[in-house]
């Protein structure tokens, strides 16, 4: 399983508010029924690569289908293969280290 961060961002708009974009973006991730959380910075996805990557590109083409001329997305992929790993897990681990 691998873990996915996401930011999706719409260059050359009106203002300087996204929440509508990150709205629109975590409908798709609704809709696919996938494990994911809202950041301040961005979202994190959980699941089978390939199906985070179809997502992915779904979620950068949402500022595009409502005329924005330019996307800028960044991802970070964390794809272990040794372990199976999830987002409360990866937390779990830091917190354990807290304690």
């Amino acid at each position: 399983m691998a873990i996915l961060e996401i930011s999706v961002v719409p260059i050359g708009i009106e203002g300087s508010s996204l929440s509508s974009y990150v709205a629109d973006c975590l409908r798709i991730l609704k809709k696919e029924n996938i494990r994911y959380e809202l950041t301040a910075m961005g979202t994190n996805l959980e699941g089978n690569l390939k199906d985070l990557m179809r997502i992915a590109l779904k979620m950068h083409e949402v500022p595009f289908k409502k005329g924005v001329p330019r996307v800028l997305t960044t991802l970070k992929i964390d794809d272990r293969r040794d372990k199976q790993g999830t987002l409360t897990g990866k937390k779990k681990a830091v917190q354990n280290k807290l304690n």
